[in-house]
């Protein structure tokens, strides 16, 4: 056997285990999406359930729009306060990554990012909630805002450390200041891999429940008052799914299928988003 044969049978081989690997970890994402489905179907099937709120049920009609709406505002909430301050956050620490300053800052984000999110309601539940002295969706969205910060952070500092240095140098030397060069050039170049980070910090928000049972308790009707409780769809399923009564449960099977769609949507709206503005950077 040939060298270039033998190489050839290595590469196939190496292949065919990398396929194999990745369908293989394709396979729980899989079943879960599945039984999801399965399962809420029957609740996402019918209209009243997205235009309906809490019924009883002798009633009929219930549905989890007081849910969705509350979800909606809150994570829009958190990200309007922790994106932007993520954001410059990751810049600074890709930019004067050297010093002691940034490097403190560093530290301090990781172990954010490693902090149980029901400390981070404990936590707000203590500063927000006990001197307001009374649970609100507003002390949920900076619980949120809290989980999500260091993730927007990190995200956004190694997508700019992966940005060319040439193009800071070239920028500089053409006699733009500093600031220019951090937010037009490096921001701009890095744009794909920020944004990757804050739909991951929206995701992680979106699907968070303990933060929520300190801060924003819930509700079973509809309140657009950022300033009273309000209800979210982990909320709803963690609250229904431990009822006795099979009605509810299906709910919560229902707002399952309803998270899980609305996270896939926002992934993949934002990647076909990703992939037609790098074609326009590259043709710029």
């Amino acid at each position: 056997m040939t060298r270039d044969a033998r190489r050839r049978i290595v590469d196939g081989a190496a292949r065919t285990g990398v396929y194999l690997m990745a369908a293989l970890a394709l396979i729980p994402l899989a079943l879960v999406l599945l039984f999801t489905i399965q399962k809420g179907w029957p609740a996402v099937s019918h209209v009243e359930f997205f235009i309906h709120s809490y019924r009883p049920q002798f009633v009929g009609g219930a549905g989890v729009e007081h849910a969705i709406v509350g979800s909606l505002m809150m994570v829009a909430m958190a990200s309007l306060l922790a994106i932007p301050l993520g954001v410059i956050g990751g810049i600074h620490l890709a930019e004067y990554s050297g010093t002691r300053w940034a490097a403190w800052v560093r530290l301090s984000a990781d172990v954010l990012v490693g902090t149980p999110s029901i400390a981070i309601g404990l936590l707000a539940y203590s500063l927000i909630v006990l001197t307001i002295g009374h649970f609100s969706a507003l002390a949920g969205a900076i619980a949120l805002a809290v989980l999500m910060l260091p993730v927007v952070m990190r995200t956004t500092e190694g997508a700019l450390s992966l940005v060319p240095h040439a193009m800071r140098e070239s920028a500089l030397a053409l006699g733009m200041p500093r600031w220019r060069v951090s937010v037009q050039v490096m921001l701009l170049a890095g744009l794909p891999g920020v944004i990757t980070g804050a739909l991951l910090a929206v995701s992680r928000a979106a699907g968070e429940t303990a933060p929520l049972l300190f801060t924003t308790f819930g509700s079973q009707r509809l309140n657009l008052d950022p300033t009273q409780p309000m209800m979210a769809l982990p909320l709803i399923i963690y609250k229904y799914a431990l009822t006795p009564y099979q009605w509810e449960v299906d709910q919560a099977w229902g707002a399952a299928l309803v998270l899980v769609i609305l996270a896939l949507g926002l992934n993949l709206g934002s990647r076909v988003a990703l992939r037609r503005q790098t074609r326009m950077i590259g043709r710029v």
